[in-house]
C-alpha cells in the first residue's frame, strides 16, 4: 500500500501532462483549421471568390483548385487537394502532363458561387484574347508539398466576364488579397487581382477595385523603385489619397501578401507584408481619391487575374492565392489571415521559371513566337 501511494502522485502527474499535451494539440489543430475564408467568414465578411493553385482556402474545401489542358490532345484534368483543407496534388498534374505541355485553362472558385476564372477575351486595350499560363512554369513548396503557381507573362490572364455572384457593385464594400511574387514584377499594365468591369473595356474612373503589385509609379513622386502595393481603381494605380503616397516604401520580398479593402463610399486601405514571416504594414488607410468618379465607387463586379480591366495584359507576375470578400474586413481578420499565410511556409524562388524545358514547334512544324517575350533564340 505504501508503494502504491508513492506511485500515485507520479501517475497523476503523468496523466495531467498527457492531458495538457492533448489540449495543446487540439488548440494547434483548431488554429491550423482556420484558413483565410474561415477567418473572414467568422468576422462577418465572407469570401465571395477564392482562387488558388496551391491550397484550399476553406478548411472544409475538398474540390478542384484548377484545370489543366494538355496541348498534345486537348484533354483536360482537374487538379484538386490532397485532403480537405489541404494542399494541391501536384503529382496529379505531373502524371497527366508528363511528356506534353499543359496550360492552366481554369482556376476554380472555392466558394459555392462558382466564380471560376478562364483566359479572358480580347478587350479595348487592343490586345488579343488571353492565353492560359504554362501549368508547369513555376513550382514552389507550400506546407512541405510541391505546388505550382500561375506564371503571368505578357498575353496571359484570366477573367470572370459578367457580374460575378456576390461581388461588390455600385459602391458596395469589399476586400481582396493575393499572395504574389515581389521579385517577378514589371511596370507595364497590369498585374491585378480583384473587381473589374463586366466586359473588358475601360468604362471610367471608379469602375475597378483591384489590388496590384508592380513597379508602376503612376502618380509621382514614389519612394524607392518598388514594387509597390497599389489599388487599380481604373485610370490610375493609387498608392494613397489622390495617387501619390511617399510613405509607401514598397514590398520586394520573394512572396508578398498584397491587400486592398474599400468601403465603396469614402475610404480605402492598402496593406503589404512578407508572406513568409512577420506582420502586415498599412501603407494607406484614408480617403478615396477626390478625382471624379471614385467617391462613391462604381464597381461592376467582374473579376480579373493578371490583367487590367480593359484586358491590358502587358505586365508580368506570379500568383499563388487570393480571395475577395463581401464587406469591409476588420484589421483583426486581416492580421489573422496574414498569420495563416505565414504558417503555410511558402518557399522557393518566384522569379525563375523552373518547369520542364525543351524545344517546341507549332502546328505543321512551324516556328513559335511568343509576344513580348522573345530572346532571339528557338
Amino acid at each position: 500500500m505504501r508503494r502504491e501511494r508513492s506511485l500515485l502522485p507520479s501517475v497523476l502527474a503523468a496523466l495531467l501532462l498527457l492531458l495538457g499535451s492533448l489540449i495543446g494539440l487540439a488548440g494547434r489543430a483548431e488554429a491550423a483549421g482556420s484558413l483565410p475564408c474561415d477567418i473572414y467568414g467568422a468576422a462577418g465578411t465572407p469570401c465571395v471568390a477564392a482562387h488558388s493553385t496551391t491550397r484550399a482556402l476553406f478548411s472544409a474545401y475538398n474540390g478542384p483548385l484548377y484545370q489543366v489542358t494538355r496541348v498534345s490532345d486537348g484533354a483536360t484534368a482537374d487538379i484538386g487537394v490532397l485532403s480537405a483543407g489541404g494542399y494541391a496534388d501536384a503529382n496529379r498534374q505531373d502524371t497527366f502532363c508528363g511528356g506534353s505541355t499543359c496550360r492552366i485553362s481554369k482556376v476554380y472558385d472555392q466558394t459555392t458561387r462558382h466564380n471560376d476564372l478562364t483566359p479572358g477575351p480580347a478587350g479595348t486595350a487592343g490586345m488579343g484574347a488571353d492565353r492560359g499560363a504554362d501549368a508547369s512554369e513555376i513550382a514552389v513548396t507550400a506546407g512541405g508539398h510541391k505546388v505550382y503557381g500561375i506564371w503571368i507573362s505578357p498575353g496571359v490572364g484570366y477573367r470572370y466576364t459578367g457580374v460575378a455572384s456576390g461581388v461588390a457593385v455600385n459602391g458596395q464594400p469589399e476586400g481582396a488579397y493575393m499572395v504574389a511574387s515581389g521579385t517577378h514584377v514589371g511596370s507595364a499594365c497590369c498585374f491585378d487581382y480583384g473587381n473589374a468591369e463586366r466586359t473588358p473595356a475601360d468604362t471610367g474612373n471608379g469602375h475597378m477595385d483591384a489590388v496590384s503589385i508592380a513597379t508602376t509609379c503612376y502618380f509621382a513622386p514614389c519612394t524607392g523603385s518598388g514594387p509597390w502595393i497599389e489599388a487599380d481603381l481604373e485610370n490610375g494605380m493609387f498608392q494613397g489619397d489622390n495617387g501619390s503616397n511617399t510613405a509607401n516604401r514598397g514590398n520586394n520580398s520573394t512572396y508578398v501578401t498584397a491587400m486592398l479593402k474599400n468601403n465603396g463610399q469614402t475610404r480605402y486601405a492598402l496593406k503589404g507584408g512578407d508572406s513568409q514571416s512577420g506582420a502586415l504594414t498599412t501603407w494607406w488607410d484614408g480617403g478615396l481619391p477626390t478625382r471624379g468618379g471614385y467617391k462613391p465607387m462604381q464597381q461592376e463586379g467582374g473579376i480579373i487575374l493578371g490583367t487590367g480591366g480593359d484586358n491590358s495584359n502587358w505586365n508580368m507576375g506570379t500568383f499563388f492565392e487570393g480571395v475577395m470578400t463581401a464587406g469591409y474586413p476588420t484589421d483583426a481578420a486581416d492580421n489573422a489571415v496574414q498569420a495563416n499565410i505565414v504558417s503555410v511556409g511558402y518557399s522557393g524562388q518566384t522569379n525563375v521559371p523552373n518547369g520542364p524545358q525543351g524545344t517546341i514547334t507549332g502546328p505543321g512544324n512551324k516556328c513559335v513566337d511568343v509576344a513580348a517575350d522573345d530572346t532571339g533564340v528557338n
